[in-house]
């Protein structure tokens, strides 16, 4: 049983060396936010996992940040599967302990994109907390940036389930992460500091060797919206990258919403 847990950006790399040396009836996990983008789409860190080592990968998420999980204070996780029902059972009773809470749902799509997209989410309400705005634009941001999670998550994978962003791995799962949180840390400075100081130099300051996620996921999202001439359709997804790499001031954040985000096909109304 194989548990990924690196930034995505090594997956591919780290498949490819463990090719030929993993038994067929191997079962994998995923806990990785981020996907690769590929002429084709977006492909999700689990399915590269699975199309490498040609083993069922299932994925976990949730609103669990990790020094709080260190102290056994109580959180809940998703375990998103495709097919094999056995192996995420399996994957919950090892994940499961009293002050850690797991759920299984039958979308890994949903679960994974939730867990990719919401750090993206994250990087808004750190750049409004910044910019001392308050609470009640941070929770607009939460609020907008979870329907843009739902609608891209469901125009890219049909599939996605809409009980799947009630789950912890959804709803609970952005709150968490605008709260707290690595991205929504650094953003806060990178506001502070009116974009002056790029992500890149405050994440080896603020994070000790950790990773931020959310603006590489930022720049992956909005090649897919370009590819697609989504980037109207998504405001705040858009938003974020062209500050994250300097087009846009830092106050554009509270600006986008000015603009109501438009359909991006007709089939995408019963999402709204």
């Amino acid at each position: 049983m194989l548990i990924f847990v690196t930034p995505h950006q090594f997956v591919e790399g780290i498949c490819k060396r463990l090719q030929g040396n993993v038994r067929h009836d191997a079962k994998a996990i995923s806990l990785i936010k981020g996907m690769e983008v590929k002429k084709d789409g977006p492909c999700m860190i689990s399915s590269l996992i699975t199309e490498i080592l040609g083993i069922e990968c299932c994925v976990l998420m949730g609103a669990n940040i990790a020094n709080e999980i260190a102290l056994e204070k109580f959180s809940e996780a998703t375990i998103g599967y495709r097919d094999d029902k056995k192996a995420a059972e399996k994957w919950g009773e090892l994940f499961s302990k009293s002050y850690f809470h797991v759920n299984i749902v039958n979308d890994v799509e949903g679960v994974e994109l939730c867990g990719t997209l919401k750090n993206i989410v994250a990087i808004a309400a750190g750049l409004v907390d910044g910019l001392q705005m308050g609470n009640n634009t941070k929770a607009a941001i939460m609020r907008i940036g979870l329907r843009e999670m739902r609608v891209f998550s469901k125009l890219i994978f049909p599939s996605v389930r809409d009980s799947t962003f009630f789950e912890s791995c959804g709803v609970a799962d952005v709150i968490t992460t605008c709260l707290g949180g690595r991205n929504r840390k650094v953003a806060e400075a990178f506001a502070r500091h009116d974009g002056q100081r790029s992500f890149d130099e405050l994440e080896a300051e603020l994070l000790q060797g950790q990773k931020l996620q959310g603006v590489s996921t930022a720049a992956e999202i909005f090649e897919v919206l370009k590819a697609r001439k989504w980037e109207e359709q998504f405001p705040l997804f858009t938003t974020v990258h062209k500050i994250a790499t300097g087009i846009l001031p830092v106050n554009a954040v509270v600006k986008y919403s000015e603009h109501a985000p438009r359909m991006v096909v007709e089939a995408a109304a019963q999402y709204y």
